[in-house]
């Protein structure tokens, strides 16, 4: 995991090519813990943590998504999201949303900030 600097300033993350299509990458900015994943050829990112009880929602390295691969899943207590908008579609904190986490790719390398 890299660890950034909290604040306005893009931190680079890992170089665009290194994430492939359902790949997840963990990171921290600041004190915040986040993710960042490819899904269809877009990449996305968020903070990892849930909004029901503020907890991250992976239990094992890098798995974010559900049994078949289709939502981002909250390992606690089995929230699914939707990968491209953060939306909880069902469980406990159905009609909330994962915090995104701005993006954008300078140089080949993808940088993020909260």
């Amino acid at each position: 995991m890299a660890d950034c600097a909290a604040g306005n300033d893009w931190q680079p993350l890992c170089a665009e090519a290194d994430i492939d299509n359902d790949q997840f990458h963990e990171f921290q900015l600041g004190e915040e813990p986040c993710f960042l994943f490819r899904r269809r050829g877009r990449l996305f990112a968020y903070r990892n943590q849930c909004p029901h009880l503020g907890i991250p929602l992976n239990w094992m390295p890098e798995r974010f998504l559900d049994p078949d691969n289709c939502f981002l899943h909250c390992a606690n207590h089995g929230a699914l999201f939707t990968p491209e908008s953060g939306d909880c579609i069902a469980g406990p904190c159905q009609g909330d949303s994962l915090t995104s986490v701005p993006l954008r790719i300078t140089d080949g390398t993808i940088e993020a900030r909260l």
